[in-house]
């Protein structure tokens, strides 16, 4: 039974990045569970990447405010800006420009990020095993 809790609380998930590859992430309910429930309701989100310091983002069709909202983060974050309604993966040590809602870590390929430039497609999806 809490084998089955735990898969609820974590969601896989992948970012599809065109002519880079895939990387995979998990989104953790507890760190912000509305936006979480409503970022995994909405995917698969496709969108451009835009770049900030050692941040991607995309921009979402989500309106969502501050959930848990952190200004510092670390390495490997997946997380929702509510500003800008976007999600943002940091690939390196730079913070956010504003508050961020936590959603989770990019397991694998996080390097792919750093190669990624503005105008990128990038998928969001759920990740099956």
């Amino acid at each position: 039974m809490s084998n089955e809790k735990a898969e609820v609380s974590r969601i896989k998930v992948k970012f599809v990045i065109e002519g880079l590859g895939e990387a995979e992430g998990e989104l953790v309910r507890f760190l912000a569970p509305r936006t979480v429930d409503m970022v995994v309701r909405k995917l698969p989100i496709e969108g451009r990447a835009a770049l900030w310091k050692e941040e991607v983002y995309f921009e979402t069709s989500i309106k969502m405010g501050e959930e848990k909202a952190k200004g510092t983060i670390e390495k490997g974050t997946i997380a929702f800006w509510p500003m800008g309604s976007a999600i943002c993966i940091f690939y390196g040590e730079s913070q956010p420009y504003s508050p961020v809602n936590v959603l989770g870590k990019i397991t694998k390929n996080l390097e792919l990020f750093n190669q990624v430039k503005s105008g990128t497609k990038i998928r969001a999806e759920l990740l099956v095993d």
